[in-house]
């Protein structure tokens, strides 16, 4: 059994966006001096990379050919943290702040391709798994940020 071209797509777009997250949590752990937020974003960065590894593996059984590399639109988020940072004295808050908005917007593309009814159990699986990783990640930076 192979995906559909559709389900295809937008797991390839959901691989794209880990490597992204991985990226761009790396970028967030050499942009703070706190050692707490270093530490996390240093597990988001190998939990993303995990991930990314869980996907292709799975979209190799069905027939599915994962791209690689991260997409122009994260690398441009990644300038405009690294601008932000820049400018702000407020790194460790404008860092965060950045995370809490990527994975709000991680849940809502995991929630899309899980709802598709055409997704076998055993990726309906691994998604959900990853989902529920990044909405205790997000519980956890949400608390975070009201500390700083």
């Amino acid at each position: 059994m192979n995906y559909t071209d559709k389900i295809g797509n937008k797991l390839n777009e959901l691989l794209e966006k880990n490597y992204d997250a991985e990226a761009g949590y790396k970028l967030a752990k050499d942009k703070v001096d706190n050692t707490v937020l270093k530490e996390f974003f240093d597990r988001q960065q190998k939990e993303r990379y995990n991930f990314g590894h869980e996907l292709k593996t799975e979209m190799k059984t069905f027939g599915q050919e994962p791209e690689k590399g991260t997409s122009i639109k994260g690398d441009a988020h990644r300038t405009w943290m690294n601008i932000k940072s820049t400018f702000t004295s407020e790194n460790e808050e404008a860092m965060l702040e950045e995370a809490i908005r990527g994975e709000k917007a991680a849940i809502e593309e995991y929630n899309e391709i899980i709802n598709d009814t055409t997704l076998p159990a055993s990726t309906k699986s691994i998604l959900t798994k990853h989902r529920d990783s990044i909405k205790a990640s997000l519980n956890h930076v949400n608390k975070m940020e009201e500390v700083f």
